[in-house]
């Protein structure tokens, strides 16, 4: 294993690494009486994310938050699938189910555990109220809350790793980027950061095999965030 003994800080991607964004949209639909294939709807809400964001990455669109993108994106999806009878306070509260989503099994614990160790923090396209709210609604024990507000960037726009590194007064090499998804990963490597991913093969739910095969390039792998303590640890 590769020798992290500098690492002082852990940076943490928030949807699908974190939170379990699928499943709680899932919940969310089933709670409402929306009669639709929840699944679906759910792959395809997340699915429009990173098309918007590019788009403002390449300034065809205005750049904006992440609760109006997933705003954008419902509206579509709403006449896609022929729901018509929402009114505004529904769909308003149903786009919020972005605030409210349920943290994997291990999240908690495995953070309160790093945080005996390390700084830990998020680093999350996410605007900050969303990712304030996650933290109050699933006990998130973060030391510090980044997200690309601060940076006025996205990931993987170096802007946001570097962003951390010079806030927080640390080296980009004494910031380990913990995400369940490789691009995420490489964007932070490629700005000097240490990388660990996690495992989430169940991200996309259960109808979709989530390649979770390991990475050379990363510095740890681990099947979750306990994972990550013990692998750490050694």
């Amino acid at each position: 294993m590769k020798n992290l003994n500098n690492i002082k800080v852990l940076a943490f991607d928030i949807f699908g690494t974190v939170v379990d964004w699928h499943s709680s949209i899932v919940a969310e639909l089933n709670r409402m009486k929306i009669q639709v294939d929840a699944n679906q709807f759910a792959l395809d809400w997340r699915a429009g994310y990173r098309p918007a964001m590019d788009k403002t990455l390449t300034g065809e669109m205005n750049c904006v938050s992440v609760d109006v993108i997933h705003r954008l994106i419902l509206e579509e999806l709403l006449i896609k699938y022929n729901i018509l009878h929402l009114s505004e306070k529904q769909k308003s509260d149903l786009n919020l189910i972005w605030h409210r989503l349920c943290p994997w099994a291990d999240t908690v614990q495995g953070l309160n555990k790093l945080k005996d160790k390390y700084i830990i923090c998020t680093l999350s396209n996410g605007n900050i109220r969303l990712l304030v709210d996650l933290a109050k609604y699933s006990n998130l024990p973060w030391d510090y809350i980044f997200s690309a507000e601060n940076f006025y960037a996205y990931k993987p726009s170096p802007k946001t790793y570097l962003g951390v590194a010079e806030l927080l007064d640390v080296k980009p090499n004494e910031i380990l980027m913990v995400a369940a998804h490789h691009s995420d990963l490489a964007a932070a490597r490629s700005c000097g950061l240490r990388t660990a991913y996690i495992e989430r093969p169940l991200e996309l739910g259960t109808t979709i095999k989530n390649n979770v095969s390991p990475c050379i390039d990363n510095d740890l792998h681990a099947s979750d965030l306990l994972d990550l303590v013990d692998k750490l640890s050694k």
